[in-house]
């Protein structure tokens, strides 16, 4: 069942395969900000230690009211207004200085997290143009982008989070029972021994709720998978009559994630309660001890004021410590993703001494070439083929038979096994790879075009071409006409809201990119399935005035498109098992044969 973009619960964050490992690298990756961090660190902890002070001196401010109050009835004194009034701004100021170091470590943070993303983002992209394509095979564009956007999203953010809540919760968590302490060893005793308890209740919670969580996380994807094909697919569901068994799987798993979401949340909410009432709980013992020791004259009565809101601060930060190990975990999680994807094995590197491209003529020729994907699994054999400037040579076999691995290999994409193949007698891992692509010209069944202008479009790759170059290889093209009719002319934007542009004009316009390219050997995967018959005509015609003087290599689907062909190489599942022109593969009548007769009966 596949399932849908839902299929995670955020409250069950994946784990990194290598923590300690992870963070090693990301800890060492920071070390060029480390002046920043130190700083980050620094203002935490003084926000920190400024906003603990705090309650203390509230509880003076009680103590010398009480204190006033008590003298004012029993006539020897009253209250020291000009005494509260300075130690009210004292606080105040205490709280000022807190709330600015907050702002500014939040500040520097910021900038950090930022610049990491900038960073890593910046890294990938480089990386993304030295990865081989046997790395883009084997992943999606899914897996990639998640890479780009997802991972490098939730680490900086996760970093920023986790990073600042760790330093405030620790001194927090420190300072509050030091003061806790200063106030009343037995107070602060009683307090502690009360939040083990808390603690052992929530494991009891937590372990009868997780189960159901992992639940609701599994049940939440099929849920989502089962309306996913339901709505993407509803006309073959109509079609075929499927409305009532769609409506019953579906209930059957909405049922299952109904019954599980309630339990898991019944107990997720019991957390809230259990918590409250051991807060309260120890209130209470507070309370009672606090005024005992009050009468005993061991504390002063605005230290019960201060205690509490001290207990309360150190509940705080011990909750929070969950949220941060779950950051952690998630933060681990997207680096290790991020640093396996900048540790992949890059392209082999290029000579030091490349060949020029310059008064190349394009004549190919392969010598004795191995290959296959596998080290172990060869599928192109002791292939040797000569071929000539100007010479058509047409691949075809039915789908899945590898006729895009040649192609990958004359574009070094992938490196031959053992074997050579030869530009005009040099080895093509003699020249740099972009000098050695920009001597092909590739028009693909798949159009490709960029969001921009019609312009920007065609001249991708040859930036430098005039308006009337671009012109010129638009007529050659057979688009020209069409593209003067458009509102913007040449400047239209294209875009993917662009519906009034077909897709053989946007094929038209591929091929006016390679002309205007002027490349000297030719890819071309046939391009005209899928249009009809006018649009056929000039896509064949533009095609026929690019491959003019040019060595072209023709991906053919229909094999009336290639009877003209210098050399024809016939490919079955993976390996090539004929070659030669069209009469000579039709008198041996083999493969070739059955493949042309199958799609031309009469001959």
């Amino acid at each position: 069942m596949p399932k849908g973009p839902m299929n995670k619960n955020a409250n069950a964050p994946e784990k990194a395969k290598d923590f300690n490992g992870t963070m090693k690298k990301l800890i060492k990756y920071l070390a060029k900000y480390k002046f920043r961090i130190l700083l980050v660190v620094l203002f935490a902890i003084g926000s920190a230690i400024f906003s603990i002070v705090g309650p203390k001196i509230m509880g003076n401010v009680t103590t010398e009211i009480f204190n006033g109050l008590i003298g004012k009835v029993m006539g020897t004194g009253g209250i020291n207004f000009d005494k509260v009034e300075g130690i009210l701004l004292l606080l105040l100021c205490l709280y000022i200085i807190s709330a600015l170091f907050s702002f500014i470590q939040n500040f520097i943070m910021a900038k950090v997290s930022e610049r990491v993303m900038y960073s890593f983002r910046k890294q990938i992209s480089e990386k993304i143009h030295r990865l081989p394509m046997s790395y883009f095979d084997k992943k999606t564009n899914g897996e990639v982008l998640s890479v780009v956007t997802n991972d490098v999203d939730l680490l900086t953010q996760n970093l920023s989070q986790s990073l600042t809540q760790v330093i405030s919760s620790a001194t927090t968590l420190i300072g509050v029972l030091i003061m806790m302490i200063s106030i009343s060893g037995l107070m602060t005793i009683s307090t502690l021994v009360i939040l083990p308890i808390g603690l052992a209740l929530i494991g009891i919670v937590v372990s009868h709720s997780q189960k159901y969580f992992t639940k609701v996380q599994d049940y939440t994807g099929h849920v989502n998978g089962i309306a996913e094909e339901m709505y993407g697919g509803h006309e073959i569901v109509k079609a075929f009559n499927g409305e009532d068994e769609a409506i019953k799987k579906f209930d059957e798993l909405n049922d299952e994630l109904y019954n599980n979401a309630w339990k898991s949340q019944f107990f997720s909410g019991m957390m809230h309660p259990i918590m409250t009432f051991i807060g309260n709980l120890g209130y209470v013992i507070i309370s009672i001890l606090g005024g005992y020791l009050t009468i005993k004259n061991k504390i002063e009565v605005g230290d019960i004021l201060s205690f509490t809101q001290y207990v309360r601060s150190f509940n705080q930060p011990i909750a929070q410590f969950a949220q941060i190990a779950n950051l952690l975990q998630s933060t681990a999680a997207a680096a290790e993703r991020v640093f396996e994807f900048l540790e992949e094995k890059e392209e082999v590197k290029e000579t030091t001494t490349p060949v020029s491209t310059v008064n190349l003529d394009g004549n190919i020729t392969f010598e004795h070439v191995n290959f296959g994907y596998n080290k172990d699994k060869t599928i192109i054999n002791d292939f040797s083929a000569k071929v000539k400037r100007g010479q058509k040579i047409a691949i075809v076999g039915p789908t899945g038979a590898g006729k895009s691995t040649m192609i990958k290999l004359l574009m070094r994409f992938y490196d031959v096994n053992s074997g050579k193949i030869l530009i005009d007698g040099h080895d093509i891992k003699d020249f740099k790879r972009s000098d050695l692509r920009k001597m092909f010209g590739m028009v693909l069944q798949d159009t490709w075009l960029f969001s921009g202008t019609i312009k920007d479009n065609i001249k991708y790759g040859t930036e430098d071409a005039s308006e009337e170059d671009i012109i010129a290889a638009c007529k050659a093209a057979s688009v020209d006409h069409f593209v003067s009719t458009l509102p913007d002319g040449y400047n239209m934007v294209l875009n993917e809201e662009t519906d009034n542009i077909s897709g053989g004009q946007k094929q038209l316009l591929t091929i006016a990119r390679v002309i205007l390219a002027d490349p000297k050997i030719l890819i071309l995967d046939e391009a005209t399935s899928s249009v009809d018959t006018r649009t056929e005509i000039l896509i064949q015609q533009a095609m026929d005035h690019l491959m003019e003087g040019r060595t072209s290599f023709i991906i053919a689907h229909r094999l009336s498109t290639i009877k003209n062909a210098d050399l024809i190489l016939v490919m079955d599942h993976g390996d090539i098992v004929e070659q030669g022109n069209h009469e000579e593969l039709l008198k041996k009548d083999g493969f070739y044969a059955k493949l042309y007769n199958s799609q031309f009966e009469e001959v």
